[in-house]
């Protein structure tokens, strides 16, 4: 009982020495309540003070909360003194490049990273109003920027916010200009920001420079320029920003892009940081778009498509045939998108670079090999998808499965969910005028490569120990046959990246924690030839085995 109440004190002591500190009276007035909770607030102090969030490639991301476990301004003042102190010591010149989503604390958080700035004598160029991702990303290579913040916590849910860290070119190189940065620069980062002194110490200057709306009339503009200006635009479609902030930019894009305005469901079409209509604000989610589905079916609209809420992903929804020979809708894959685009733009003739990650279907690699392109594979993330091929040749596309695609690495060196969306609707209005779907063309592609299946075993957890623990088992107890075949190759990428990779002649599995979610996952892929042109008996084969071999999965990692 003697050492719980050390214990206490130790963390009230820690915690009283945060109040003295925190710049935020809000933030304060939450803390003292906490204190003042106590000892039955005991827990939930630790949890705040367990330790500070870490600032790694993805940058900060955590709970809205007081603490130095958490994100608040205190936070945020301390990552942005680090940040900047980071880019004056690399010798880095220019502006910082500064955006933000609708998520509560987002403006706050922007606004003092650019005070920050300018209290180091660094310019700092605030984008106008909340905006996408994207937007961000290419306003760090139109505007010259030393570096970018985006503050945001993309799909993650309404308590959390984030703060991620793009390069321009002079310290990213030509591959990382305006990209996410990757590891030495977050080590160097995360070492700056723990060598800030006390906040009070850090001198605060001018809000910096607002940016106007002819940066958001650039980026659109540019983005339009990825799809043929003479392409067919007859195309019906229906869009939720899922209460993000990417209604504005995307319907302007399809608009000066030549295609009709897409109806927007409209009880989601305002951002919104309490995200009201969805239980998790990731298209991916079960019901996330359920409202969308029921828009496309009201309005007749050929496809349906959604942005997550920071609009750097792009989701597809298309009507596909119902068991009773009707129709029902349904979301395609993120590998099924990312091989259409790539399928669209190799048809179009545009050559180069063709990459995607070492946990999106092995489709891409075939469809390379088959039309004499290179092609790269990755770790997971666009930091590492933009960088492919160590500049052997020039980055065409770019994508992975968990619905990011980067089909103009020139204008937007990540994902961008604005130009994916214009470039799935050129691709289905062409098809349109032929009477056919983005269904058929998939199919088209089965019958050439071979069906390629992939899904995700995922489970959410509250303790990380069983993450732990069940990436302990597969490696000590790694399954020697899946699906009644022979596990012929496990590659771990210890210690590089925490990744178990098993094939089969059939099959391939792809083990990791997520790097942003308290989440384990799997992705399964099954590769069934196509016999006689028989591609729904090889798709009824393939899903039939991926479903046997999830059951396999979660048993050897003890789910």
């Amino acid at each position: 009982m003697a050492a719980d109440t050390t214990d206490i004190d130790d963390i009230r002591e820690q915690a009283q020495r945060w109040l003295a500190d925190d710049p935020d009276p809000a933030s304060r007035d939450e803390l003292t309540a906490v204190l003042d909770g106590l000892p039955a607030s005991a827990p939930e102090l630790a949890d705040r003070f367990a330790g500070p969030l870490t600032f790694g490639t993805a940058g900060l991301r955590g709970p809205l909360r007081a603490g130095p476990n958490g994100m608040n301004l205190a936070v945020v003042t301390q990552a942005a003194a680090g940040l900047v102190g980071w880019l004056a010591a690399q010798g880095g010149t220019g502006p910082l490049v500064i955006g933000y989503d609708a998520r509560h604390g987002s403006r706050q958080f922007a606004e003092r990273t650019a005070q920050v700035a300018t209290g180091a004598g660094r310019p700092a160029l605030l984008l106008p109003r909340p905006l996408p991702t994207p937007v961000l990303a290419y306003a760090v290579r139109h505007l010259g920027g030393v570096a970018g913040v985006m503050v945001t916590a993309s799909h993650n849910p309404p308590q959390d916010n984030g703060y991620k860290v793009y390069l321009g070119a002079e310290l990213g190189g030509a591959l990382g200009a305006g990209a996410q940065i990757v590891p030495p620069a977050d080590a160097g980062i995360e070492a700056a920001i723990r060598s800030v002194g006390p906040l009070t110490q850090v001198p605060l200057g001018q809000p910096g420079q607002v940016l106007g709306d002819d940066l958001v009339a650039a980026y659109v503009e540019q983005a339009t320029a990825v799809i043929d200006p003479e392409g067919p635009r007859d195309l019906t479609v229906a869009y939720t920003p899922l209460h993000g902030v990417g209604a504005a930019v995307l319907t302007a894009a399809f608009a000066r892009a030549g295609f009709p305005v897409p109806g927007v469901v409209p009880d989601q079409a305002e951002p919104d940081p309490a995200f009201p209509t969805v239980s998790f604000p990731n298209p991916e989610e079960p019901g996330a778009v359920d409202r969308l589905i029921a828009l496309a079916d009201s309005t007749g609209a050929d496809l349906a498509i959604a942005n997550d809420p920071d609009a750097d992903r792009c989701a597809v929804v298309v009507r596909d045939s119902a068991g009773d020979g009707g129709q029902t809708w349904r979301m395609l894959r993120g590998d099924e998108v990312g091989v259409l685009l790539a399928d669209h733009l190799m048809r179009r003739g545009v050559t180069g670079l063709y990459a995607t990650t070492i946990v999106s279907s092995s489709l891409l690699r075939a469809m390379c090999a088959a039309r004499g392109l290179p092609y790269d594979e990755t770790l997971t993330g666009f930091k590492w998808i933009v960088r492919a091929g160590g500049g052997s040749a020039p980055l065409v596309f770019g994508y992975e499965e968990a619905l990011g695609y980067c089909v103009a690495p020139e204008h937007v060196r990540d994902k961008d969910g604005i130009t994916a969306a214009l470039t799935v609707a050129e691709l289905a209005a062409g098809l349109k005028t032929q009477g056919r779907t983005l269904t058929d063309r998939l199919d088209e592609l089965a019958a050439e490569f071979g069906v390629h299946h992939t899904d995700q075993l995922s489970a959410r957890v509250d303790d990380l120990r069983v993450i732990t623990d069940a990436m302990a088992r597969i490696r000590a107890a790694t399954p020697t046959a899946l699906l009644g075949q022979s596990v012929d190759s496990v590659r771990d990428l210890l210690p590089e990246s925490d990744v178990v990779i098993l094939r089969t002649a059939k099959a391939r599995v792809v083990i990791r924690p997520s790097g942003t979610e308290p989440k384990l996952k799997a992705y399964l892929e099954v590769v069934e030839p196509v016999v006689d042109g028989d591609v729904p008996t090889a798709r009824s084969r393939a899903a039939q085995a991926v479903a046997a071999l999830r059951g396999e999965i979660a048993a050897a990692l003890g789910l």
